[in-house]
C-alpha cells in the first residue's frame, strides 16, 4: 500500500510494542520507511528479529528489544538503558495487546489479570517512563491504540474492553496534562475497528474478511497522527471499516 501522507522522521526514534506482527509489524514498517529509528519491542523475540532484518535488508533501521510491557521494572529497564546510551524514544506506540474470548463467569482470575495488565497498565507504564523525559526535551509524541470495545463492546470481551475503556480515558487526560505542561507533545489515540490480522484470525478462522481492515490503513492514520503541525494536536482518530459491526 502506498500512503499518502508523508513524514519526515530521519532523527526520530520510535518504540513499538507489539512490533513484531500483525498491526505492530505494519506500523513499524511505516515508521522506519520514514526514516525513523525503530524499536521493535516484543515478547516473541524470534518473530522482532526477523522484523528487524527485514527492514535493515531494505536500509532502514530496526533493533528489537525484549519486553514484557506487563513488568514495570522490565519497562523501566529499557528506558533506563536508552538512558545510558544517550539514546531518547521521541514517538511511542502503545500496540501491545492481548485478548481472552470467554464469558465472564468462564474466565480465571489468571487470565482477566494478564489482559489488563497487558492492555491497561502495560501503556501507563510506558507513558509514565517516556512521558516525562519528552517534558524535559520539549517534544514528542505518544500513540495508544484503542479500539472500538472502549466505545462500544459486546459479548466475550469483559476484560478487552474494560481495559480499552480505561486506557482511552487514561490518554484523554495524558493529552490535557501535555496541553498544560509542553505543547511540543503530541499525545493520540487511534479507535481502530476490526483488522486483518492473526489477532483476530487465530481466534476466529471463520470471519468474514470484507468486515476487515487491513492493519496498513490504521498505520497510516498513526503516521497522519504524526503528520499534524505543533501548532494543532490530534487528541483522538477513529479508523474502521466501511461495514463495521461494532460502530457506532
Amino acid at each position: 500500500m502506498n500512503s499518502g501522507v508523508q513524514v519526515e522522521l530521519d532523527g526520530k526514534q520510535a518504540l513499538v510494542t507489539g512490533g513484531a506482527r500483525g498491526l505492530g509489524a505494519a506500523i513499524a514498517r511505516r515508521l522506519a520507511r520514514a526514516g525513523a529509528s525503530v524499536l521493535v519491542a516484543d515478547v516473541r523475540q524470534d518473530l522482532a528479529k526477523e522484523m528487524c532484518e527485514a527492514l535493515l535488508a531494505e536500509g532502514c533501521r530496526a533493533r528489537p528489544v525484549s519486553l514484557d510491557v506487563r513488568d514495570p521494572e522490565a519497562v523501566a529497564d529499557v528506558f533506563r538503558d536508552l538512558d545510558e546510551d544517550g539514546e531518547a524514544v521521541d514517538i511511542l506506540v502503545n500496540n501491545a495487546a492481548v485478548d481472552v474470548t470467554k464469558s465472564v463467569a468462564e474466565l480465571t482470575a489468571e487470565e482477566m489479570t494478564r489482559v489488563i495488565s497487558t492492555n491497561l497498565l502495560g501503556p501507563m507504564y510506558l507513558c509514565r517512563e517516556s512521558y516525562g523525559r519528552m517534558v524535559t526535551r520539549g517534544g514528542g509524541h505518544i500513540v495508544n491504540i484503542l479500539s472500538t470495545a472502549a466505545i462500544r463492546t459486546w459479548t466475550e470481551a469483559g476484560p478487552y474492553a474494560a481495559g480499552k475503556t480505561g486506557l482511552r480515558t487514561f490518554t484523554h487526560t495524558l493529552f490535557k496534562e501535555a496541553q498544560r505542561d509542553c505543547p511540543g507533545i503530541g499525545v493520540t489515540g487511534i479507535v481502530a475497528g476490526g483488522m486483518e490480522t492473526a489477532f483476530i484470525l487465530d481466534r476466529f478462522p471463520d470471519a468474514d474478511v470484507s468486515l476487515l481492515q487491513s492493519p496498513e490503513i490504521v498505520a497510516d492514520t498513526v503516521m497522519y497522527a504524526l503528520s499534524v503541525p505543533a501548532g494543532s494536536a490530534v487528541a483522538e482518530l477513529v479508523v474502521v471499516p466501511r461495514r463495521e459491526p461494532s460502530w457506532p
